[in-house]
């Protein structure tokens, strides 16, 4: 059992860290420009992100590693560097998080469609297998896979992770509240669906990330301990819903915004909580506060 979850039985609500591909774009990640390529190239702005985290409060740290599958990277010309870019994605994390912090090794979705049969269950496997085992390798304290759409490929990536690591193995989906006030992913799966599917599949934590601002959250979290009541869940909520103006995308929640939701969310059943699209430091660093308060 890792360190995570015995905190986790202990009671305690932990505070995981906010964005990434919002702060690589402030620090001058380009369009078409592969954002785990820096992992390498510049891997001390890489760890300033990191860094803030933690010094914002966060008790877990992610990896700059969410595109980093073979098929992922193959668009950048970089399918070969799998292993490369992803052990160093967990050593620049590790190096952050120092010996009293976790470290949430990132794994996305691929973007293949296996019921467009764009993929085989097999090429999943062994690429979310790489990627895991790299993330391992790096000195990751769990694989974190997330942004999920598709139950079947989330399936996968938590199989390979779970028979290739030793690692605790966290899964989250994205969710959107549809007319009806009801939650489904892209793929039309239900929180429900993912909650029996994951804990049978061997998940040590489940949850759901993106799409929706803290609020809405609290729903899929009363849905999930509706169906489970142990399983410990993972919030990474966005800054509110994305406002598209003149090109540019802004968050609309504040970091008070966002706190103000936190008790609630706590009690609904979050273990851990953190932010995803549009959140700072700032942001972590208030939830940090009404954590503290609980």
């Amino acid at each position: 059992m890792s360190k995570i979850i015995q905190e986790i039985q202990k009671g305690k609500i932990l505070v995981s860290d906010g964005a990434w591909g919002t702060f690589l774009q402030q620090k001058g990640l380009k369009p078409g420009e592969c954002p785990e390529e820096w992992n390498i190239s510049r891997a001390e702005d890489v760890f300033e992100i990191a860094q803030s985290y933690i010094e914002a409060g966060a008790d877990m740290i992610e990896t700059n590693s969410f595109g980093g599958t073979s098929f992922k990277l193959a668009n950048y010309g970089l399918a070969d560097k799998v292993f490369e870019l992803n052990k160093a994605a967990a050593e620049i994390s590790r190096k952050a998080a120092g010996p009293d912090r976790f470290v949430l090794g990132s794994v996305g979705p691929t973007g293949k469609l296996l019921m467009m049969e764009e993929v085989t269950e097999d090429e999943l496997y062994e690429a979310f297998k790489e990627q895991s085992m790299a993330l391992e390798a790096g000195g990751v304290d769990a694989i974190v896979i997330e942004t999920m759409t598709d139950l079947e490929e989330a399936r996968i990536a938590v199989k390979a992770a779970r028979e290739n690591t030793q690692c605790e193995v966290f899964c989250t989906m994205t969710f959107d509240k549809i007319i009806g006030g009801e939650y489904r992913t892209m793929m039309g799966i239900s929180p429900t669906e993912m909650t029996e599917m994951l804990v049978e599949s061997g998940a040590d934590v489940i949850g759901a990330n993106c799409g929706n601002g803290i609020a809405d959250m609290i729903g899929i979290v009363k849905e999930i301990r509706l169906v489970n009541a142990t399983i410990p869940i993972l919030i990474h909520a966005n800054a509110g819903l994305p406002h598209y103006c003149d090109g540019e995308t802004t968050f609309p929640e504040s970091p008070e915004d966002m706190a103000a939701n936190v008790k609630e969310i706590a009690e609904a059943g979050a273990n851990i909580i953190g932010g995803c699209c549009g959140t700072t430091p700032g942001h972590i660093c208030k939830v940090r506060e009404v954590v503290k308060s609980l």
